[in-house]
């Protein structure tokens, strides 16, 4: 079945917003054993609209289409459809009842300019919308159905599962398969030639590689009929790569970390500089932190570190808050000062000031103290300072993670 996602707005080509439905869309279709063989974006503008459609229309099967039902005078999708559909606008009573019965919970009163949502074309299918005051609706166009749906993308994703990936699911073949693998620590280069040999030519397996800084997924994809061969394919690259490979699918380093401190029956706390408590962030946006992560100090100025971890002002003096010494002292004034298993520290120079010849922006301290040593690493990063600060997050939830990975689970905790 080939499917076509087509968006609309100006927004999306002025780079003023990014256009994350076009990606949803592709990435629910595909799980759903579909998969979008082409995207176009438009402008808010009828003509174009109508055209897109029309193009698409005799191409595809299906196309799906996000963006320009609002209430706005830019707001021409409908109008556009119907001209592609060879059909008229007209004044949907079903349409109009929905934009009264949500305005009367919202405002108690439905505005005048929200009535052209109900101007729909004439003979079109309704797909219900029940977080917004825009209906969806699917009109036949050449030789594709085509699914329309706001652009704002909770109402959007709402309407793709109740109404739009059920009425497609059953029209799919075989539909198709993909396994994800999840990198750190590796680069591009490195990884194809780890890899030679490991998907022999002409094998039905796709194999995409996929950069997410800092993380590269590897993606492979076959049809339903293959995912035998699939499964065999993952199984070697796992191999091949395991030193690197830390989550697959859906599974973030978060999700890993926090199997791990619960397997292991660990609590952990940190103490961040440079980072200004994105590691926190991270561990906490998984339910049931609290379990393992029992606090996170976020120390940016030397009276901070000196206060709250007990880190010598002394010491803060002779070696510079970016230190070993001081990434050491860190690490452990936050276990004690929490009573933790583990506390993880950091302290670096994210730039784009504060660099020396002996220690050029970029360079971090990580520090790891558990109940018996404190393991302290200095890292060299590049890039700017989102870069820089991303990068130090992230190696030092991998630094966990491998930590973790070969402690032994505490006796009766665990």
């Amino acid at each position: 079945m080939r499917v076509a996602v087509l968006s609309i707005g100006d927004e999306l080509l002025c780079g003023e917003v990014v256009d994350t439905n076009a990606s949803h869309i592709a990435g629910r279709l595909f799980q759903a054993g579909g998969r979008v063989e082409r995207h176009l974006t438009v402008p808010d503008d009828a003509e174009a609209i109508a055209s897109a459609l029309t193009e698409l229309g005799a191409r595809s099967d299906a196309v799906i289409v996000t963006g320009g039902l609002g209430p706005t005078p830019d707001d021409l999708t409908a109008e556009a459809a119907a001209r592609a559909a060879g059909t008229k606008l007209e004044l949907s009573s079903e349409a109009l009842d929905h934009l009264e019965r949500f305005a009367q919970r919202i405002t108690g009163k439905l505005h005048p300019a929200n009535r052209r949502q109900a101007l729909l074309p004439k003979g079109c299918a309704l797909i219900p919308n029940p977080l917004g005051t825009a209906l969806g609706f699917v009109v036949r166009i050449g030789q594709a159905d085509c699914f329309f749906m706001p652009g704002v993308p909770y109402e959007m994703e709402r309407m793709l599962e109740d109404t739009v990936l059920p009425e497609l699911t059953g029209r799919f073949e075989a539909g198709w398969q993909r396994v994800t693998l999840k990198l750190f620590g590796i680069a591009e280069a490195a990884i194809a030639e780890l890899l030679e040999g490991a998907i022999p030519e002409g094998s039905p397996v796709q194999l995409a590689y996929c950069v997410k800084f800092p993380e590269i997924h590897l993606i492979l994809r076959a049809e339903a009929t293959d995912a035998s061969i699939l499964q065999q394919a993952a199984g070697e690259l796992r191999q091949r790569l395991c030193a690197y490979l830390f989550a697959e699918d859906r599974e973030e380093m978060d999700d890993r970390l926090a199997l791990l401190l619960r397997e292991k029956g660990l609590t952990l706390a940190l103490a961040e500089s440079c980072t200004g408590g994105m590691i926190a962030a991270r561990i906490t946006a998984v339910a049931g932190s609290s379990a393992y992560f029992l606090e996170g100090n976020v120390t940016y100025s030397n009276e901070a570190k000196t206060r709250m971890l007990q880190v010598p002002a002394p010491l803060i003096a002779e070696h510079g808050a970016v230190s070993a010494e001081v990434a050491r002292a860190m690490a452990v004034g936050a276990r004690e000062a929490a009573g933790s298993d583990l506390a993880l520290s950091v302290t670096g120079i994210a730039g784009p000031d504060g660099g020396s010849l002996e220690k050029p922006v970029g360079t971090v301290y990580l520090a790891l103290a558990d109940q018996g040593s404190c393991r302290v690493e200095r890292f060299n990063f590049q890039g700017d300072r989102d870069r820089v600060r991303s990068i130090t997050c992230f190696t030092a939830l991998d630094w966990l993670r491998r930590y973790l990975l070969t402690r032994k689970t505490t006796p009766g905790r665990g």
